[in-house]
């Protein structure tokens, strides 16, 4: 118990002291091994950040699967930060692809988005071959990659480059993502998006209607970096208003690089994110096979 509560005083206030979507190493060194087994360094493409890493439950066969896609503002960001998040999946019997792309400077909107979609076909196409049933697919972002997520589901024009429709995914997941973010006022962000010539088509509610695939939408209520109502709040409601379903949930005290951080196991106890988001892919999915506290 001892050695628990210390590891706990390291990790909470490391996590805490970390910029949004920072690496995480020090959650990295708290995670156990023995949920699943890792393909590693997997191109999808032929640049070297079209690489994905895939987390294969231990035991499970023609498991549910979750593309996920971290944040880091478009400009930074590496999957091997995000072994925390393809552990706590896969621990529920969830195959996990965990995915690098394409970042500003070396790619503008839409650079980002070709990636997400050209990675989430290529797991279409393969992912049976890791234990992962292509017919219950999810596709799940933080931050920028929640941005990246909402647009390749409800945007039909990315997934149409690789011969796919958005009507292939389950449902998306968006943990905290911009959703309607102009103008631009972060420096760091403006070149990404070309702004102030920002292209109105990148403001994932400008497609609200256009794919009708359903969505979980989960913000912390103390978010200082990305506004949850003018975001996730505001993005739920005209969804609903075009007969989309949605469900939300907003996690009082919560900012947000907590809320991907809670998916470690010592940082758990903050906020149930991981069990929302794994009871949305088991009532989505109708798999019976990740019955086990997200807690243990």
């Amino acid at each position: 118990m001892k050695r628990v509560l210390k590891m706990l005083m390291v990790a909470v206030p490391a996590l805490t002291a970390l910029a949004a979507c920072s690496p995480l190493g020090t959650l990295n060194a708290l995670t156990p091994s023995s949920h699943f087994s890792r393909d590693q360094d997997i191109a999808y493409g032929t640049d070297p950040r079209q690489r994905l890493d895939i987390y294969r439950p231990t035991g499970t066969q023609n498991a549910p699967v979750v593309v996920f896609f971290y944040g880091g503002n478009w400009t930074s960001g590496d999957r091997d930060d995000y072994l925390f998040v393809g552990e706590a999946l896969a621990a529920r019997g969830i195959t996990t692809v965990v995915v690098d792309y394409r970042l500003s400077p070396q790619v503008t909107y839409s650079g980002f988005l070709d990636d997400s979609a050209r990675a989430l076909a290529w797991t279409r196409a393969h992912i049976a071959e890791h234990g992962g049933n292509r017919d219950e697919l999810f596709v799940m972002g933080h931050s920028a990659g929640g941005y990246n997520a909402a647009m390749v589901a409800m945007d039909p024009r990315w997934l149409a480059t690789y011969g796919e429709k958005p009507a292939m995914l389950r449902g998306w997941i968006g943990l905290a993502g911009p959703y309607d973010f102009t103008p631009i006022t972060g420096e760091d962000i403006k070149p990404a998006f070309l702004a102030p010539n920002t292209p109105p088509d990148s403001q994932p509610i400008n497609h609200v209607g256009e794919a009708r695939v359903p969505a979980l939408l989960l913000a912390g209520g103390d978010d200082k970096t990305v506004d949850p109502v003018r975001n996730t709040r505001q993005l739920a409601e005209k969804l609903r208003a075009v007969g989309v379903p949605v469900q939300t949930d907003t996690f009082d005290g919560i900012g947000h690089a907590m809320m991907i951080g809670s998916f470690a196991r010592p940082l758990r106890f903050r906020a149930p994110v991981l069990d929302r988001v794994v009871a949305y892919v088991e009532q989505a999915s109708g798999s019976q096979a990740m019955t086990a506290p997200a807690t243990r």
